[in-house]
This record gives C-alpha cells, structure tokens and sequence, in this order.
C-alpha cells in the first residue's frame, strides 16, 4: 500500500516539501539542513539520507480525499506538505519534551543541536508548515475553501496542543481513565488525521457537509490506529515493532489496555506505584492485564474505532480508484503487526 503511494504520489510531494523548505529567503544552509534532518532528507551533516524515516500516511490521506471526493489531487499538494511538516514539528517538540533520544533509529534533533535550538526549529518548521498551506491560492481553488482549510488547520494545532497537555499532565496523575485517554488521544493523534481528510475533500468537493464526513473517517480511522499502536506495545513481536514488549510497562506507559486494567485490578495498581519495575513484575502485569481482559478490550475498541471510521467513509460516498484505495488504506493499518 504504502510503496504504491510512493509510487503515484511521492515524487510529487517530497518535491513540494523540499520547495518549502529551499525557498527560505537569506536562510543559511546550516539552519535548512536542521529541518532536512527531521524531515528524513538527510544526515547530521547535511549529506543525503536515503532510509525510510516514516510512511507520510497523513498526506497520503489529504491527496487520496482529494481526489475520491471529485478533485484533483495536486492541487491538495500544498496541504498535503503542509500537514506532513507541521506533523514533523510536533516530533521535534515532543522529544524534548519526552526527553526521547531516538526516533526512527536516529538521534533526535534535541540529541544533535541541543534543546534551544531543536526548539527554534521546530517553530521553523511551524511556520513552514503555513508557508506550504498559503500556496493553495496559486492553485486555482475558491478563496472560501482555501479559508475552509485555513480554518480546519488553525483548529486542529489548538487539538494538538490540547492532547499533549493531557498526556504530559498524565504523567502526575494518579487517576486517568480509559475515557481521560480516549479524549486525549483524539487530540494529539486523531486530530491530526481527521484535519487531512477533511482538508483532501475541501480542496477536491468545495462541499463542507462532505468534508465532515471525510473529517470523522479520519478522526476514527486516527483512534483506532493509536489504540493499535497500545496493543502493539505490549503484545506486539518485538521482530516486527523493533522493541521489547516490556518497554511500554517498564516505562510504565499510561496506554488504553494499561488504564482499563489499572482501573480494574488492585495487584497492577501496586506493581505500577512500585519504586522498581523488575523483570518479575513485568512479567506479572503482563499476566494481570490479560487476566484483566485488557487485550481483548483494546482490540474491541479498536475495531469499534475502525468499523465507525469505515461508515463515515460510505456516508461521504468516495468515487474511483482513490475510493478503492482509501478501503486498502484502513485494512492495511486495521491489525497492522508493526
């Protein structure tokens, strides 16, 4: 699925990411390079880099909108790097604030130039972000849907900045439920997803009632592949997601099966609030979340998830190949292995 996109879509919008980003006025090479890095164009050094660093499954979505809705797809190109960029300055953020040192099996850009100046480049990249979506006016759409889609991405960063609140603020709370991280994921993950589907069928339909429909696809489809994401983490082959399945407890990740047991089973609660996580009580939460049905919840959850972001998909009623590609889209992250 993904190297077929790459194959029809790719070219054209790494082309018009790395326009973004090249046509800074009186910017040194050096500053651009930092944003190459995260983008996953080149090394440390600026030399190119040629390993996959992510699948862009948001613009993916944008242009497949786009063009099931009735349009064109590159005219949706300018949004479609748009959101893949902004998506790449909340990483950037976000390892500073995790204090992550890896991503993608690199060094984070935080570990590379330091905390200010990864800050600095990711406020780079913000603005980027609306420096790409702002070339929609060259590609002959109606002013009132480039405001539509103006609109759509102003309020989805406000989610995004709603959703990392909770998750950051979860790290000292004692009491979250599964509902508390329900809502904070459709912030931090789905917003995004659900902006890029909508936004694809603005540019393509010119119909706001149709791109509604697309936004709640994307929305659920963006739920259900965090919830998938969780399940992974801790009964995922390590071969396939390329880490331990113990890392999410020993870190003690407040997950959606994690919270649903904690909520459920007091011997997990004392495991958790332990000053040491043991290769024992690893093993024993792990024992205790399946005892608790921990799994089969997430899974239940994320087929709900999927199944409702599959009817909203029929509600907006895509048309042709791209509407064949959207169905291949959602099996293809529906039980992903990795």
């Amino acid at each position: 699925m993904f190297k077929q996109f790459a194959t029809r879509y790719g070219t054209a919008l790494e082309d018009e990411m790395r326009h973004t980003v090249d046509s800074l006025q009186d910017a040194p090479d050096a500053f651009k390079d930092m944003m190459r890095y995260p983008m996953g164009w080149t090394n440390a050094d600026g030399t190119p880099y040629t390993q996959p660093t992510g699948k862009r499954i948001r613009p993916l979505v944008v242009l497949l909108c786009a063009e099931a809705s009735g349009g064109d797809w590159q005219q949706a190109l300018p949004a479609a790097s748009a959101v893949e960029i902004l998506h790449n300055f909340s990483l950037v953020h976000d390892d500073i604030q995790d204090a992550s040192d890896t991503r993608h099996s690199r060094e984070t850009v935080w570990r590379v130039w330091g905390q200010p100046m990864a800050i600095n480049i990711g406020d780079a990249m913000f603005a980027l972000a609306y420096h790409s979506l702002e070339r929609l006016t060259t590609r002959d759409l109606p002013a009132a849907t480039t405001l539509a889609a103006w609109r759509v991405f102003n309020h989805t960063i406000l989610e995004l900045t709603r959703g990392q609140y909770l998750d950051m603020s979860f790290e000292t709370r004692d009491a979250v439920t599964a509902d508390d991280y329900l809502s904070m994921i459709k912030g931090k993950t789905a917003a995004l997803l659900a902006a890029c589907a909508q936004i694809g069928a603005l540019v393509g339909s010119g119909d706001e009632q149709i791109a509604r429909e697309y936004a709640a696809f994307g929305l659920n489809l963006g739920i259900a592949f965090q919830v998938r994401d969780d399940i992974l983490g801790i009964w995922g082959e390590p071969d396939a997601t390329g880490k331990s399945a113990a890392t999410d407890i020993i870190s003690r990740k407040k997950s959606l099966p994690v919270l649903y047991a904690l909520e459920r089973n007091q011997a997990l609660r004392e495991i958790y609030a332990g000053p040491d996580m043991t290769d024992a009580n690893v093993k024993q939460a792990i024992t205790l979340l399946e005892e608790t049905g921990a799994q089969d919840y997430a899974q239940q959850t994320e087929e709900t998830y999927y199944n409702a972001a599959l009817s909203s998909l029929a509600r907006a009623n895509p048309q042709g190949p791209a509407a064949e590609q959207l169905q291949a889209l959602v099996s293809a992250l529906f039980g992903r292995a990795f």
